[in-house]
């Protein structure tokens, strides 16, 4: 049964000013010397030296090569070197301990080609291993939880076009049971997996893009996901979604980042539905990535958002979810795939990184001097 809500948008008070102050990029804040077709960032300790590394998924339809880079201990990144030794149509990447060894493994999603598990051997060395989900699907994006709470890592997949997947661990870093999720028909870009009504289980929540609804999808405890909850328009081009709590009102809220449309905020409530919201972005830029996190340490979460054709932007939030500052991170058009919040040079403020598509791939240091509530 379908649920669509409507309600007046919350007004957003919103102030603008340059990103110098904030946050640093120069020439050696880059991952490599190549502008590639990337589409997605796995960011850990794959080494187990103290810092993150970062993995690159390049190609999007067109076969590429995906790269680990090693961090320095500053947030510089010295040592490169290529994922497999085949280049593929990926399109995103995701870092887990899928075998339950104690090392972060890695995830690779492809385009009409095999999705692909990289064992990591404990010193940040990977060897190919079991292939996950369906042999061609169309898949856009990976996120890994421990959906059926087994104790393992399961991996669900969002295939445009075609059945959405979730790839059950077998605890050994293998995926031989699947169960799809959402509609057939569904234009999946991005899904969310989080509690969202309380009840223990972890539920999910779908960007839909192509003028489809977006919906959450509530687990039974069984991994049936049979009622479903709309939130948005109707008629959204969702590129990706986040959860939090983001107005600390005790239920989870979703952040929405949208093609050629405002960014909206839609608020959780006790009765299960989405009809508060606000516009924290009102521009109609294309927005294809969000993350969240304290940019500037005073409690509340911020945004980061990455776009195409067009400069990439921070919301400060004010306290309030209803108040913002736009920080543009750079005056460049790039064709941003993903955008990330990390601590990439231990000093305990969150950088950003964005993988841009025929770009180099860059990052910044936050310059925020820390506030607290």
């Amino acid at each position: 049964m379908k649920y669509i809500f409507f309600a007046l948008f919350s007004s957003c008070m919103l102030s603008v000013h340059s990103q110098k102050s904030s946050f640093f990029n120069n020439s050696r804040t880059i991952l490599g010397i190549h502008k590639e077709r990337t589409a997605s960032m796995g960011i850990g300790d794959i080494d187990k030296d103290g810092d993150l590394d970062i993995v690159i998924a390049n190609g999007r339809h067109w076969p590429g090569q995906n790269r680990v880079f090693i961090n320095n201990g500053r947030g510089i990144f010295t040592v490169s070197k290529a994922l497999g030794t085949e280049q593929e149509t990926s399109y995103s990447t995701e870092l887990a301990d899928f075998d339950g060894d104690g090392d972060l493994d890695i995830a690779v999603g492809n385009d009409m080609a095999p999705n692909y598990i990289f064992i990591n051997d404990g010193n940040g060395d990977f060897t190919k291993g079991a292939s996950f989900g369906e042999k061609y699907g169309h898949t856009r994006n990976i996120v890994v939880a421990d959906i059926d709470s087994d104790g393992d890592l399961d991996i669900l997949i969002t295939n445009r076009g075609s059945q959405n997947e979730i790839c059950l661990n077998n605890g050994k870093g293998e995926f031989t049971e699947v169960i799809g999720f959402g509609n057939q028909k569904d234009s999946t870009i991005d899904v969310e997996v989080a509690d969202m009504n309380g009840d223990g289980h972890l539920d999910l929540i779908l960007a839909n893009r192509d003028d489809q609804p977006n919906y959450v999808y509530l687990n039974d405890g069984h991994l049936n996901f049979n009622t479903k909850i709309a939130y948005g328009t109707g008629n959204d081009v969702t590129r990706s979604v986040a959860v939090t709590d983001i107005d600390t009102d005790g239920f989870k809220d979703i952040i929405t980042a949208n093609i050629g449309e405002p960014n909206v905020i839609y608020f959780g409530s006790k009765k299960g539905a989405y009809d508060r919201k606000v516009v924290f972005d009102p521009s109609a830029d294309k927005s294809y990535a969000l993350s969240i996190g304290d940019l500037n340490g005073d409690g509340n979460t911020d945004i980061a958002i990455g776009n195409v054709g067009g400069p990439n932007t921070v919301f400060i939030n004010s306290g309030d979810a209803k108040t913002w500052e736009k920080i543009e991170l750079n005056k460049q058009d790039f064709s941003t795939y993903d955008i990330l919040m990390y601590d990439l040079n231990g000093d305990h403020k969150l950088d950003i990184i964005e993988s841009n598509s025929d770009e180099l791939n860059l990052f910044y240091f936050n310059r925020f001097t820390p506030k607290f509530p």
